[in-house]
Order: structure tokens, then sequence, then C-alpha cells
């Protein structure tokens, strides 16, 4: 029997949070940041591939990387790695992808997710996306899945929601908040009504098209003038002139915030954005030290609290330091304070300055 859920994995970012392993040409979603012996890709297709069918898991990325993708996941159909001509934010990849897949099944229900995330606990994952694709099946809702706090994090936008109004483990959302400073995020973690915004998405296709057609008339019209091509030889060349004229723009930002029949499911399962070196220190394991330590000739000596990774052959001694993030590869390396880490744009900026962009 053909199934009515889909899910569309976005993997397009360029991550460049985790230079000078993620290069522009090769980015962190095709990487094995946390050596699992799978890449976030792969990791995030297999999650998925326990409850949708293989058939119905598109991937959406860059022109540039649809040819990666295809060498990390040969079982997939080859139509089913959709490749954006320009990288214009999530809300146009969204439409254009719920156009498509609902031209194909207009019963189609739909699962966004991002590619680079890590998640455990597989099987309370599944539970809640589940629980989602039968709510949204029935219902016009669009459902997030919002990540319990476990401390006051400034990395992260915040989903407040009403814990009183909801039934069967499902609360209306009243309001998306931005990344806050650290006394805004304590209130928010102290008050227990806010959760982490892990930007994963459930609704029926034909309603987040509904969606857009209300609250973003201009860029709906862009795809729906050629409706008639998805799905069919003359596909790229019309979502290329389409994304020439579209305007870059989230989908939070588009339709998330706008809607009035937004939910939540509270998520438990450990997750992480893996956004930058210092969540992939804190998914490592760690030695007595506190010393999250990849490379297979790599030695620490009397460190603590640094995060150590090195994919070259030459030894790499680290001795007597504290709290650095050190990045080794065959032609860069990174050495900079774990405080620092939000200026590494700015680092890369300079570089970009001083010597092009061979390193990037």
């Amino acid at each position: 029997m053909k199934s009515d859920n889909y899910v569309a994995i976005m993997a397009g970012g360029i991550g460049s949070r985790f230079w000078p392993m993620s290069r522009s040409a090769y980015p962190k979603q095709f990487l094995d940041i946390l050596q699992t012996g799978k890449t976030l890709l792969q990791s995030t297709y297999e999650r998925f591939l326990t409850f949708i069918p293989n058939e119905n898991i598109y991937i959406v990325t860059s022109e540039e990387y649809a040819h990666i993708v295809r060498e990390q996941l040969p079982h997939l159909p080859v139509e089913n790695i959709i490749g954006e001509p320009e990288k214009k934010n999530t809300a146009p990849c969204v439409l254009y992808i719920a156009l498509k897949i609902r031209q194909l099944n207009p019963a189609a229900n739909l699962v966004i997710a991002p590619s680079d995330h890590v998640i455990e606990e597989f099987e309370l994952f599944k539970q809640n996306c589940l629980l989602a694709l039968s709510v949204t099946e029935k219902k016009n809702v669009f459902i997030t899945l919002g990540i319990v706090p476990t401390y006051a994090n400034t990395g992260y936008g915040y989903i407040q929601f009403d814990k009183e109004a909801g039934t069967g483990g499902v609360f209306p959302v009243k309001r998306f908040a931005e990344k806050p400073d650290l006394p805004t995020a304590t209130a928010f973690f102290d008050s227990g009504v806010y959760l982490w915004n892990a930007g994963i998405f459930i609704w029926k296709a034909d309603d987040i098209i509904a969606a857009f057609k209300e609250f973003k008339p201009a860029m709906y019209d862009l795809f729906q003038a050629g409706i008639a091509q998805f799905n069919t030889p003359g596909e790229n060349a019309f979502i290329t002139d389409v994304y020439t004229n579209c305007e870059p723009v989230s989908i939070d930002y588009a339709v998330m915030e706008k809607a009035t029949n937004v939910e939540v499911i509270p998520a438990a399962f450990k997750w992480s954005d893996l956004g930058t070196w210092n969540s992939a220190w804190e998914n490592f394991e760690k030695d007595d030290a506190m010393n999250a330590v990849a490379g297979d000739n790599t030695l620490v000596i009397g460190a603590r609290g640094c995060f150590v990774h090195s994919d070259d052959k030459k030894l790499l001694l680290v001795g007597g330091v504290e709290d650095l993030i050190i990045v080794n590869t065959p032609d860069a390396m990174l050495i900079c304070k774990k405080e620092n880490e939000q200026q590494l744009k700015e680092y890369l900026a300079k570089l970009k300055e001083t010597k092009g962009t061979k390193y990037l």
C-alpha cells in the first residue's frame, strides 16, 4: 500500500562554523564529524528510513552537492535528489518540494528536517514524528518538534507553548523567540513553557502551500506559474528562473511566525544541532580531563577541556593547554579558544581577505 508520508531533508548549507573540516566544496553534512562511521546526512537518512519508505525520502541540496548525495546515498532514487540552483534560505526550498510532492500525491503528509542534526533515542524521535503525522493527516495544523531544554542555551531559537491547552502530547504555540541573551535564556528555561526550536516541521503539503498563498503570495505565484513543469524534463529550467527572482527568506519568518495554526510536540530525545565545534565537543566522549580527542596520531598530555581533531597523518602533540579548539587538516589548521568560537566567521572573513578563497 502506498504511503502518504514523505520527508524532505535539507542538505544545502555550507557549514562554515566547522572550518577547516567543512569547506564550501564539501560541507559538514557530508562529513563524519563525530566519527560514528557515517556522515551526518547518512545518519539522518537512516533515521527516517525506519518509518518513511525509501521512495518517499527526498534530499534538497545545492546543485553543486547533488553528486555527493548520490555517492553517499546510493540506494535513494536519483530523481529524489533535488538540486537548488541558488541558496535562497529555507522558504523557497519548502514551497518547491511541497508543490513537487503534492503533484505526485495530493494527500502527501510531509516532514521537513535538517540534514546535520545529532539525534539519539531513535525510537522516541520516530514516535514523535508519527504522532505529528497522525495529527496533520486529519487536521490543518503545522506541527514543530520542540526540544525540552536542559539548560539556558543562547545559541538556539525558542518556542513558547501553552502548557495548559495541549491534548495528546500536542500543544498550541504562542510565539517563536529569536536566539536570546543569557538573562532571557535563563528566564525562558526557568519558566518551563519554552522549548528549543529544532527546525523540524510536519504538515500536509496542501496546507503549507495554502499558507504560502496567504502569507507569501508573490513567491507562491512565481512557483505556481510553472506548476505543469514539475516532475517533467522542463522542471530544472523553470526552477532556475524562479530562484533568480525569488526572495531569500526562512520558513520561520515567511510562514511559521505568522500562522495561527501552529502546534508543538515537546520532544525528550537527546538532540544537538551540531552547529559549532563546541557542540561537537559536547557530543564527543571525553577523557578524565574533559578533552575530546579524535585522530589516530594525536597525543594530548596535561591539557584540559580541549577539543582536538586531526585527520592528518603527521603526529599532533598537544600539551599543557586549556579550553582550546584544535582542528588539523592536511592543508589548514584552526587553533582558538573555545570561548572565541563565535568569532570564527570574522576569522574566515579575514582569511578570505588575505588568502582568497583557496582554503574556504
